[in-house]
C-alpha cells in the first residue's frame, strides 16, 4: 500500500476498575462530556469533543492494576493542550483535586515541549503535553 488506509483515532477504549469514577474524572476536572452509556458492557463514552474514550467496567472479582513495565498494553494515553500555561494550570487543577501526580510539568527532552503525567483513578496514566512552538507532535 502506498497510503495508509485508516484517518486518525475514532475511540480508544480503557478498561477502568469503575467506569463512573474514570468518567468523572474525564468529565469534572477535564471538561469532557458525556457521550452515551451502554448499560450492556458496561461503558460510558466520553469525549473532548476531538477523541472518544470509552471507558469499560472489569469484569471479575479482582481488578489487576497495569504495571507499564510488565505487561503488554496502554502504556499511557497522551492527550494534548494548548499552551505552556494551560499544562501549569491544569498541573494545580489536578494538585488541588488530590490527583495522583507522576511528574509535575517538565521539559520534554531538550524542549521547548513540555509534558507532565498522572494517574486518572483507575491508574491509567495519562501524560498532558505541550508540543511547543514549532515542534512536531
Amino acid at each position: 500500500m502506498t497510503a495508509a488506509v485508516t484517518h486518525g483515532v475514532h475511540h480508544i477504549g480503557l478498561t477502568v476498575a469503575d467506569p463512573e469514577v474514570s468518567a468523572e474524572f474525564f468529565i469534572r476536572l477535564l471538561g469532557w462530556k458525556e457521550v452515551r452509556r451502554d448499560q450492556k458492557y458496561p461503558a460510558i463514552f466520553v469525549s473532548d469533543g476531538v477523541i472518544m474514550l470509552t471507558l469499560w467496567a472489569a469484569k471479575g472479582g479482582l481488578v489487576h492494576p497495569f504495571d507499564r513495565r510488565s505487561h503488554i498494553g496502554l502504556h499511557h494515553l497522551a492527550l494534548q493542550v494548548a499552551d505552556q500555561p494551560a499544562l501549569e494550570a491544569l498541573h494545580q487543577h489536578l494538585v488541588d483535586h488530590r490527583c495522583v501526580i507522576e511528574f509535575a510539568p517538565e521539559l520534554l527532552r531538550e524542549g521547548p515541549a513540555m509534558h507532565m503525567m498522572c494517574y486518572e483513578p483507575g491508574g491509567i496514566r495519562i501524560e498532558f503535553i505541550w508540543p511547543g512552538q514549532g515542534a512536531e507532535q
